[in-house]
């Protein structure tokens, strides 16, 4: 197990450059299974979520390789269709390369997902999904079984507009006979990367960030090289960064419009932000005030971004109160940040948090990946020292967070606990 040690009170300011995506790597990485060949990804992060996916990918069969800045995904040699327990059990977003083998073998087997305890995230919208399109599944003591003698393009109604939901639902219907519709689908930019990716790679498929997606089945899909949108939780995570610490940071190879409602709030609360192309600078004031926030679908606020904002407005002047509306048991981290002098308080959906003028270093365990990106924030603005447990989740999710944070001038080192 290892730890962050930090050591607060240092005021973050330089250029940091953001890494690609986690959530669209994660189904691109999939949905290389589906060309059976050669498939070359740029700008992956280097993150334990996928180099999970590779030894998936492995598994099965298939061979990754990487070289310099690319990712070399080679899925012809495929001839397993079972996702081991252990890797399943680690990583919810595994469910994804299911969508991605039962589109291409029309068979697949796995059993329930796991990932961080943010709440149920049932995948039954998943296999209502698969049904629609004429595959059949069989439950039996937790392993879950599809098969199909053809898939079937048809009309699929998500009774929610789950990002995973919709991105299975795509991969399994691509190479399907005929049309197939998702209605009530998810908009996040996550799956506007699918889509583009998919059709570079001789798919078709139209409406991905709108509530509605098409996609006309097609027989084979080509080699392709492809370049990983950039990050847009890491994005945010380091706007509040610098919001947190009173610095001033700008942020390079991101994409601005993806955090609309992030970067709304952060200028509500005080602070100064010059938007271009690709990057963001942002300039803390000298004290932040407090906000609401409510979490929703995209293009609402990111649930992603919940805890990361809570732990910011934690020393704002005010009460700043958060109804997170997507999943239940996003607020383990409350506990934790309560240690370091917090004032948060939840009731049933909704966290009240009254500013206090400073946070101090403790000894606390990351709980989930954001809320452990919620405590790294409490530490770098905290006084005294830090040392955060557990924090395999945060490196699940981010790219060298330690040196980005050392590089704009906080005091992070990771060590080893035997």
């Amino acid at each position: 197990m290892s730890s962050y040690i930090i050591k607060g009170g240092n005021k973050l300011t330089g250029t940091v450059k953001i890494s690609g995506s986690k959530n669209a790597a994660l189904p691109i990485i999939a949905a290389c299974i589906l060309n059976k060949g050669i498939t070359t990804l740029y700008n992956v992060p280097n993150i334990q979520d996928t180099q999970m996916m590779y030894e998936i990918i492995k598994i099965l069969g298939g061979k990754v390789q990487k070289k310099k800045n690319k990712i070399i995904i080679d899925t012809s040699t495929i001839e397993k269709y079972e996702i081991p327990d252990i890797l399943m059990h680690k990583m919810r977003s595994s469910v994804i390369i299911v969508g991605a083998i039962i589109g291409k073998y029309k068979t697949a087997t796995f059993t329930y997902p796991g990932g961080c305890d943010i709440g149920a995230r049932p995948i039954d919208l998943h296999l209502k999904a698969f049904e629609k399109l004429g595959i059949t599944i069989t439950q039996n003591y937790g392993t879950i079984t599809c098969n199909a003698e053809k898939i079937t393009g048809s009309k699929i109604d998500l009774d929610f507009p789950s990002v995973g939901a919709t991105e299975n639902a795509i991969l399994a219907s691509v190479l399907a006979e005929g049309k197939t519709i998702i209605t009530n689908a998810a908009r996040e930019p996550e799956i506007i990367d699918l889509q583009n990716f998919l059709n570079k790679m001789g798919a078709k498929i139209k409406g991905a960030g709108t509530d509605e997606i098409e996609i006309e089945g097609t027989k084979k899909l080509k080699e392709i090289s492809y370049n990983i949108m950039p990050d847009r939780i890491e994005t945010g995570t380091f706007l509040c960064l610098a919001a947190i610490t009173g610095g001033k940071i700008e942020l390079e190879k991101t994409n601005p419009n993806h955090l609309t409602p992030v970067i709304s709030k952060l200028e509500e609360a005080g602070n100064k932000i010059e938007i271009k192309k690709e990057t963001i600078k942002i300039e803390a004031p000298k004290k932040l005030k407090a906000i609401d926030i409510k979490t929703m679908p995209y293009p609402g606020f990111p649930t992603d971004m919940q805890s990361i904002m809570a732990s910011t407005f934690s020393i704002a002047k005010g009460t700043t109160i958060i109804v997170e509306n997507i999943f239940e048991n996003r607020y383990k981290y409350v506990q934790e940040l309560n240690k370091m002098g917090a004032k948060i308080t939840v009731e049933g959906k909704s966290a009240i948090i009254r500013g206090t003028r400073k946070l101090y270093g403790a000894n606390v365990k990351a709980t989930d990946l954001r809320g452990g990106a919620a405590l790294v924030l409490a530490a770098m603005a905290a006084k005294g020292t830090t040392i955060i447990e557990n924090i395999e989740y945060i490196l699940r999710g981010y790219e060298e967070l330690d040196e980005k944070i050392r590089q704009l001038g906080g005091n992070i080192e990771i060590t080893k606990l035997i």
